[in-house]
């Protein structure tokens, strides 16, 4: 295994951490663009194989309860093995899901894809961060973070833009097709630069015992961290997985120019993930910037929900709502990280982040619901609602990291 860099930060290069926090991002990104697999063929799904909005949305419960439960139980193995192992499985599961996905024939196949895919989703938080915080310098590491969800939002916006070229100029079928053959393209350059993605394994004392491995998930800010990002995840939720069809059925807008407002959304938000970094380094409150930024996120949502400034307007604030969570996103993995004890920075991750997975996992459900019954409007105000929940988290979050820097954790 490369040894890990141990020089003063201020000495280290700043190529060498870029192409550190480079490489990470791609693997982000891929893993982003794999939350969409599914959703941005809803309309053809419901076309082809006759599929209501609650079924399609059970599709996504799948793919993020396979994705929470990998998630908890990948941090510990990122912890014990090292991230990289875990970053090619990942990549190479993703592909096959793609490739299985331009196959299937009805509503069971697509639940298989929805598995394979959650699983292949699981692993990529705690490897990424325990990647950056090992290996990039830490006075850097507000940029790497913002680098990190700028590139995630990328990996979100180019997939409308892949599936929705892909399938009108061929077909729904050879977009996954292709899909497949990207990620595996993806893992072939990844490979072929694992030196920069090596990991320091922690060193576990031979009397260790697996109290010891559970011992942070005694600390109340941990929890207050998996509910911050169950809320703020639920309501992203509504967003990847129905604006599309909200934005037709209250505005009559074209699914080409709904899937672009979507895209809009992404992009805005790598733009505030960009501005939010170096909010992130300047600013020592993180929770607070957290509590702000979503705090705005949610204005703008519901006022997306009352319909009051037509296609156009709607289209534009909700664009402008992904930049506003954006900004947010650096300062929230300060936050996290913040919370996290000396040597438990995979099961930490894996853990806080799963609560991502279970929001992302519950919303398509109780929403779904919600747009069968064509409440288009109050699907955008309930996520808007849920989205100010997670503002009372954040802020939970924040206080109770101060008891958390006087919790006896025991060094790995």
């Amino acid at each position: 295994m490369t040894s890990i860099s141990t020089e003063n930060p201020a000495q280290v290069p700043l190529k060498q951490d870029a192409s550190i926090i480079g490489l990470v991002g791609l693997a982000h990104a891929s893993s982003h663009f794999s939350h969409l697999l599914l959703p941005l063929m809803f309309p053809v799904f419901m076309k082809e194989f006759g599929l209501s909005y609650s079924e399609l949305g059970l599709l996504m419960t799948c793919f993020f309860v396979v994705s929470g439960c990998g998630q908890a139980t990948a941090g510990f193995a990122v912890d014990r093995l090292g991230a990289r192992p875990l970053l090619f499985i990942s990549l190479a599961l993703l592909a096959v899901a793609s490739f299985l996905a331009s196959f299937v024939t009805g509503y069971v196949g697509l639940l298989g894809v929805a598995a394979l895919a959650g699983l292949g989703n699981a692993t990529f938080h705690p490897v990424d961060f325990t990647i950056l915080n090992q290996r990039v310098s830490p006075l850097r590491l507000g940029y790497a973070f913002s680098a990190h969800g700028l590139t995630g939002n990328l990996g979100w916006a180019a997939a409308p833009l892949f599936f929705a070229t892909l399938s009108s100029l061929y077909s729904w079928r050879t977009a996954y097709l292709a899909s497949g053959c990207l990620y595996i393209l993806i893992l072939l350059f990844l490979y072929a630069h694992r030196a920069k993605l090596s990991t320091k394994v922690v060193q576990r004392p031979t009397h260790a015992t697996a109290e010891h491995d559970f011992a942070f998930m005694k600390m109340p800010v941990i929890w207050w961290c998996f509910g911050f990002f169950l809320l703020s995840t639920m309501t992203l939720a509504v967003v990847q997985s129905f604006s599309v069809s909200i934005l037709k059925a209250m505005h009559g807008v074209s699914f080409e120019s709904a899937t672009l407002t979507l895209t809009a959304y992404m992009l805005c938000g790598a733009v505030g993930m960009f501005v939010g970094g170096f909010v992130a380094v300047r600013t020592p409150h993180s929770d607070r910037v957290v509590a702000i930024a979503m705090g705005c996120a949610a204005l703008l949502l519901a006022l997306c929900g009352t319909g009051i400034f037509g296609a156009t307007g709607t289209m534009v604030i909700l664009a402008g709502t992904g930049f506003a969570v954006g900004i947010g996103g650096p300062s929230r993995d300060m936050m996290i990280k913040k919370a996290t004890p000396l040597g438990a920075t995979g099961r930490v991750y894996g853990t806080v982040y799963s609560g991502l997975d279970v929001g992302f996992a519950i919303s398509p459900i109780l929403f779904g619901a919600f747009m069968d019954r064509g409440w288009y409007g109050a699907t955008l105000g309930g996520a808007a609602l849920v989205m100010l929940l997670s503002v009372v988290a954040a802020l939970g979050v924040g206080r109770r990291t101060i008891q958390k820097n006087s919790f006896n954790l025991q060094s790995a």
